[in-house]
């Protein structure tokens, strides 16, 4: 994602930095906008995040391959996010970089 040149923030609790980047314990401690908040937890962490990112003022809730939640999904949706489920985002993105 970050060699096209898409800003990636790491957020993690355990971590200080990723990828050369600052990690942040939670989606809504971002100081800036967030577009895209992709998960790679565990369904029933979804929901969690979901609200984090409603309150971080996120566009889209996108939950990564093998992974989907109702109670995500209500949540995304009833805060005006988009919301996808059970996808990659990384094979989504080349394959629109690729078309152009």
């Amino acid at each position: 994602m970050k060699k096209h040149g898409n800003r990636v923030i790491p957020v993690n609790p355990n971590e200080d930095e990723v990828l050369g980047e600052r990690a942040y314990d939670t989606v809504d401690q971002i100081p800036e906008e967030v577009d895209i908040v992709s998960v790679f937890l565990r369904p029933e962490k979804t929901p969690k995040i979901a609200e984090d990112a409603v309150r971080a003022g996120a566009k889209v809730l996108w939950l990564q391959q093998g992974i989907t939640n109702s109670e995500a999904r209500r949540i995304a949706q009833e805060g005006g996010l988009g919301y996808i489920d059970d996808d990659c985002i990384y094979h989504n993105v080349n394959e629109s970089l690729q078309k152009g």
